[in-house]
């Protein structure tokens, strides 16, 4: 058994979802439409940069979920998969099977998103794939969110800490496996791209694919048009 790594955003989805949720938030008028674009396009530009402060960001992006209680939030996702999620994955069908082709080889198959659990654990779950590396809210009993993060981000170095975590509750290591493979298109990842046997810089931004060439790493683009550097 191998183990296979997907990166999400830009990756394997042709959009960066939290951006997306942020959108679609304003867009449903449950928030400051033109404040909440401004402050979250900087951290967008920020992310692509590599430049985030993730837990400062996280906080950001956590304090308006828990603005609602939690049966509003589902509804509203439930919303956001429909209207955004699914028709973009319907425009990236080599994605899934990509994702699809480790599953049925056996494989051990894992998103390792910098991208909050509530937003991502329904996309994950188009997938096919059970286990979701991801920022983790904390929780109220109810469900409903407190803005608050469990944890150190899964952003940048803190992948490599969050994976090695996931794993070990496994007894695994990744040196258990024969090949390890990280699917991702930002630079951002490259401390757990390093780390694997098989990296694959996949529609990769200019800063990965840069490093990409330079360390001989193979480079896949499976989206019809490229994701944004």
């Amino acid at each position: 058994m191998n183990l296979a790594l997907f990166d999400l955003d830009h990756t394997i989805l042709p959009l960066d979802s939290d951006h997306e949720w942020g959108n679609f938030l304003a867009d449903t008028g449950a928030i400051d439409a033109e404040a909440f674009r401004k402050s979250n396009d900087e951290w967008y530009a920020a992310y692509e940069a590599g430049t985030l402060d993730p837990v400062a960001y996280l906080e950001f992006a956590l304090g308006i979920l828990a603005a609602f209680p939690r049966d509003r939030l589902d509804a509203w996702h439930e919303k956001f998969m429909a209207e955004v999620i699914h028709p973009a994955l319907k425009q990236a069908p080599g994605a899934q099977a990509l994702v699809q082709k480790h599953l049925d080889a056996g494989d051990l198959v894992a998103i390792v998103t910098a991208t909050n659990g509530f937003v991502t654990a329904p996309i994950a779950k188009v997938f096919n794939v059970e286990h979701l590396i991801a920022a983790q809210p904390e929780m109220r009993a109810d469900g409903s969110l407190t803005g608050k993060l469990i944890g150190i981000p899964t952003y940048a170095d803190g992948k490599v800490i969050h994976t090695k975590a996931w794993l070990e509750k496994m007894g695994k290591t990744l040196a258990d496996f024969e090949r390890s493979y990280f699917y991702s298109d930002s630079q951002n990842d490259i401390p757990l791209m390093s780390l694997v046997t098989d990296p694959v810089a996949t529609n990769p931004n200019a800063r990965l694919k840069a490093h990409a060439l330079a360390h001989g790493w193979p480079i896949l683009n499976i989206f019809d048009a490229p994701s944004h550097d």
